[in-house]
């Protein structure tokens, strides 16, 4: 299977690339995945894209959503902990599941056990920056080996019926940006879409993305599968600017919809009226707040569902005055019971807040 564009080709003009000119089409396809006109992706985030994010996200308009990055290594020696991101829902759908590794035998035999859990997607994580990642080889790390980064790619695609995708950075520090030369080889390779992280390894998150180097893998003549921005897209404005300035075919989007999942319907809703959706209500917010923690709960069970979801809660009710006290109730409560009567308590006491 190959990615395509199906509909009418136009040529369309980039101002940040002096006006090269660059490809686009209405409709693209990822494998036999057909998505819309610049799709909207949810980040592969640890310890953040667990079912009950993705769940909240795809009602409010992600195209894709993708699942926590998952350890080769871990998969293969049965650990719980990367054995449980494996659970996928049918709601999800189309969802990816992304694993990273440096060693072609553990991440062939990881593949026939992603297989099992029947994703849309398999993507491979060459990009993140973290340490205890990075000092293994893989993620990020392997921009240091790009031959081996090519042939891991080239041998996971010939390994599975499922399109493999790939997520990584511009390169790993100023001095070595290849990047439209690795996408030209992944592609060639077999893989079926590339999203760009528009750093390097060395700039971690620190610093603005640089999306120019993206656009000009899109604007590479030889390229003809989907190429996605990733970084700083944290606002609709920056996704039209992507979309318009750049001319990129979609953008994946991480640390702005954390405790947001409201972003992509507000995306989508800018891109196709020039206009800004009002932003959530009280209600909203707290209704969101409480399914994410019962489904937490459901899935995780009660210590780790509330534990794990404190981290959203800031973002759910950020910019309301003097809420200190009741987000303390919420990030320190160890009971799901203190949490949902917190957030009874927000719901009456901001009654009518009027966001921003």
């Amino acid at each position: 299977m190959c990615i395509e564009y199906i509909s009418s080709i136009k040529v369309q003009f980039i101002p940040k690339l002096n006006n090269l000119p660059i490809f686009a089409s209405n409709m693209i396809k990822i494998g036999n995945i057909e998505l819309e006109d610049f799709p909207l992706l949810l980040a592969p985030m640890e310890d953040v894209s667990d079912p009950p994010f993705r769940a909240l996200c795809k009602e409010q308009g992600a195209d894709v959503v993708y699942t926590e990055f998952i350890s080769s290594e871990g998969l293969i020696r049965d650990a719980q902990k990367s054995v449980m991101k494996l659970d996928i829902y049918e709601k999800e759908r189309p969802v990816g599941i992304q694993i990273f590794g440096a060693n072609l035998d553990s991440m062939l035999r990881s593949v026939e056990i992603v297989e099992a859990s029947k994703p849309d997607i398999i993507d491979i994580n060459f990009g993140c920056p973290v340490k205890k990642v990075v000092s293994k080889g893989a993620g990020a790390g392997i921009l240091k080996d790009i031959d081996l980064m090519v042939s891991l790619t080239k041998a996971m695609v010939e390994h599975t019926h499922l399109p493999v995708t790939v997520k990584t950075r511009l390169g790993w520090d100023e001095d070595t940006i290849r990047i439209v030369e690795v996408a030209e080889r992944l592609q060639d390779v077999g893989c079926k879409a590339i999203s760009i992280h528009g750093r390097t390894r060395k700039q971690m998150y620190k610093g603005e993305a640089n999306w120019a180097p993206i656009a000009e893998v899109k604007n590479n003549s030889r390229m003809h599968i989907p190429v996605f921005g990733n970084g700083d897209v944290n606002s609709p404005e920056r996704a039209k600017e992507m979309r318009d300035d750049y001319g990129l075919d979609g953008c994946m989007i991480g640390r702005a919809s954390i405790g947001n999942p409201w972003f992509f319907r507000e995306v989508k809703h800018f891109l196709k009226t020039g206009n800004h959706l009002a932003s959530p209500t009280m209600e909203e917010r707290v209704e969101a707040a409480k399914r994410h923690l019962k489904m937490a709960i459901d899935w995780k069970g009660e210590r780790l569902g509330v534990f794990e979801t404190r981290r959203h809660y800031t973002n759910y009710f950020r910019g309301i005055p003097h809420f200190k006290e009741y987000r303390m109730k919420m990030v320190t409560s160890d009971e799901s019971v203190d949490v949902f009567k917190a957030l009874e308590e927000v719901a009456v006491k901001f009654k009518g807040f009027q966001f921003d």
